[in-house]
């Protein structure tokens, strides 16, 4: 009200300097403000302060600058620089600080704690403190924090002393501070400090001290996962240090209250399957249910859609529902509502989410698939890189009819746009053990080149993807392959043809190249004639531009004779035929190649990549066969003595074959197996084909 009428006078001041009036009063509000006001004559008589000086223009109200009863003011009185208290500014400050230190000092511990802080503050910086002070002041530290850790941990200045004695601390130390807080570690983990406390002790992957925390956890998951500060330990905890034990007594606590108690007898072991345990209690499944997504919305609704457990519990819950129901499109729904896209794409990188995610697109409608895949938008190379994302986008190549919906969704983003991009971009997928499976995907399937007993969860996923996908998909799987193939061809042999030293330096460029130039794609000219010329010069000698480190000649790689030798034969060897399938249209790699080699053909005829002239000899479509046939004639005392000479390679193995014998049986040779053939075995053939 003050703020209006003070806007009010000075508008009439305003209006009244306009008019040619000094201060835009009358000459009787002139008289009547010269008068102190009945309060303030009053207070004088009553012998307090005067306020007749005052600038105040409110009736007998406190001043806006004054302070409340009880606090000193800083204001001086304009001549000496004394406060009201008869200080100056400096002796007020002072009297403060002094005052602050004596309450400090009131408080319990206040010596031990500053002692801490001390110890703290000259250990941080381990490089500057000499191994003896360190060992002195560490021992000083346990000295005073024994026997006192719950009274440390939870002073936010003082939990950071007992973080650097577990830095210091031995393995024994350790155990005696985690026994020490036993039973405070909920406690701990909901402090905006002690949390990290909790780290500290787990980090160093003691069985013990874990078996002695995560216990404490137990019948309060429901209120921590929920908490700002403990949930993320809770969440880490269960991530990384919990066995699955554990991990299961944690989960199942989501599953409703009566899971928060453990009622388990010492023979059977806790599971969190929830099919499992509505298998067992089917009467149950309503309440478990509810409970579940309850607890599933309320931490999605806060946005706290980082956590594995989370995740964890979302798959049971959507693998519990069936296509169609309520349940289903509700949980469907409360996905696809993310409005930011924060739930998808932090569910892509953990193992449970990233297959919710896969049975999501699976069993979606192409709207639902289509909504699902705009989330990922500028995320899709993170995803590609990574162990479990990846699975994402190639349940995406599966189950989405709309080819040019995924190739304008993943390939601009995979690949990049322009040239340079493009080939940096795919030289460093093809090298990525996971990267590269959302390009060679398209061409292997589910082969056991591309995916390894180390992708175990990649083959599961995509089997169990496939199976829904005949319900859930019209187009045929091999269309849009091709489709998808097709769409990415351009980019991928423009960077066989612009990088292809780099590719054939490794044995998965060399896989990629084959299969790039071995798959239905028109116009692979440019890409064969610059395979062809990264196989010239002599291979013995090993290449590399000046500024570079030297790699051998791609003859002296296995990885390179394979991909060579494929590329000769034009196809895939297909077992059902028994004999190599040639690729439409033929590549016809063998008269690009020979004439890039002729000049050092006996170097490869007798080295590790002596198959490659094999091919070159086994060819239909190779033009040149007398003049190769003619050159091996006249040299056929080379490949004679290579047949014959054991090889550097075979040296090694034998060396190997019998420092093993020798570990086993004491030099004694292994009876009943075969002895390796010695000599080059691709020579062999040639002598023989000659």
């Amino acid at each position: 009200m003050a703020t209006k009428e003070a806007k009010v006078g000075d508008k009439r001041k305003a209006t009244s300097a306009a008019k040619g009036k000094p201060d835009g009063k009358s000459k009787k509000a002139r008289l009547q403000d010269s008068k102190p006001p009945k309060k303030a004559v009053k207070d004088a008589a009553d012998g307090s302060e005067d306020l007749s000086d005052s600038d105040s223009d409110s009736d007998g109200g406190v001043k806006l600058d004054s302070k409340p009863e009880g606090k000193s003011s800083k204001k001086t009185d304009g001549a000496g620089g004394l406060d009201r208290t008869g200080l100056t500014s400096r002796e007020s400050h002072a009297k403060q600080k002094q005052l602050a230190q004596e309450r400090k000092a009131a408080k319990p511990l206040a010596d031990e704690v500053h002692r801490t802080k001390k110890i703290w503050e000259r250990l941080r910086k381990k490089s500057h403190v000499p191994k003896d002070e360190r060992q002195l002041l560490v021992k000083e530290l346990f000295e005073i924090i024994t026997g006192r850790c719950k009274d440390f941990v939870l002073k936010h200045d003082a939990v950071r002393a007992v973080q650097t004695a577990i830095k210091y601390s031995t393995p024994d130390q350790r155990r005696q501070i985690a026994r020490e807080l036993e039973g405070s570690y909920a406690q701990l983990a909901e402090s905006r400090y002690a949390k990290f406390l909790i780290g500290k002790l787990l980090v160093h992957s003691d069985n013990e001290i874990r078996d002695l925390i995560i216990p404490n956890f137990y019948g309060k998951v429901r209120k921590l996962i929920n908490h700002a500060e403990a949930s993320w330990i809770l969440d880490d905890i269960y991530r990384t240090v919990a066995t699955k034990e554990q991990k299961a007594l944690l989960l199942r606590e989501w599953y409703g209250p009566e899971f928060s108690l453990r009622e388990l007898t010492k023979d059977t072991k806790p599971t969190a399957d929830l099919q499992q345990i509505l298998e067992k209690e089917p009467s149950k499944r309503g309440p478990i249910m509810r409970s579940l997504l309850d607890m599933i919305n309320s931490l999605v609704q806060k946005k706290m859609t980082g956590f594995t457990m989370l995740h964890d519990a979302m798959l049971q819950y959507f693998t519990n529902t069936q296509p169609g129901t309520e349940e289903f499109t509700e949980f469907a729904e409360l996905v696809k509502g993310d409005e930011g896209g924060d739930l998808l794409k932090n569910m892509a990188f953990t193992k449970s989410g990233a297959r919710l995610t896969c049975l999501l697109l699976a069993h979606g409608s192409s709207k639902d698939r289509k909504q699902l895949m705009k989330m990922y938008k500028d995320t899709v190379v993170l995803m590609a890189g990574d162990v479990y994302a990846h699975v994402v986008i190639l349940t995406a190549y599966d189950v989405i009819d709309d080819t040019k919906l995924v190739a304008k969704a993943v390939f601009p983003e995979l690949l990049g746009d322009k040239e340079e991009e493009v080939v940096q971009n795919v030289v460093g997928a093809v090298n990525n053990p996971n990267a590269r499976t959302t390009i060679l995907y398209l061409f292997e399937g589910l082969s056991s080149s591309l995916f390894p007993a180390s992708h175990a969860f990649d083959l599961e996923t995509l089997k169990e993807v496939q199976e829904i996908r005949k319900t859930t998909s019209k187009k045929d799987n091999d269309v849009r392959r091709k489709e998808l193939i097709a769409a990415m061809a351009p980019q991928l042999l423009s960077t066989v043809a612009a990088a292809p030293g780099d590719l054939m330096s490794t044995a998965f460029g060399c896989q990629f190249i084959a299969d790039v130039l071995l798959a239905e794609i028109p116009d692979k000219t440019k890409a064969l004639e610059a395979v062809a010329q990264s196989a010239a010069g002599n291979p013995q000698e090993e290449q590399g531009e000046s500024d570079a480190p030297a790699t051998p000649h791609i003859s002296q790689t296995p990885f390179g004779g394979r991909m060579l030798k494929s590329l000769i034969q034009g196809g895939r060897y297909d077992k059902a035929a028994g004999k190599v399938v040639q690729v439409q249209p033929p590549l016809q790699f063998s008269n690009v190649l020979y004439p890039v080699i002729k000049d050092y053909v006996m170097d490869w005829a007798t080295g590790p990549s002596s198959f490659v002239v094999v091919a070159l000899m086994e060819a239909s479509d190779f033009e040149e066969t007398d003049a190769l046939k003619k050159t091996l004639k006249k040299n056929k005392k080379l490949l004679e003595k290579a047949a014959t000479e054991m090889t550097a390679e075979q040296k090694a193995a034998k060396e190997a074959r019998e420092e093993k014998q020798a570990a086993e049986k004491g030099d004694k040779k292994r009876k009943g197996k075969a002895e390796a053939p010695v000599g080059n075995v691709g020579s062999k053939l040639l002598l023989e084909k000659l």
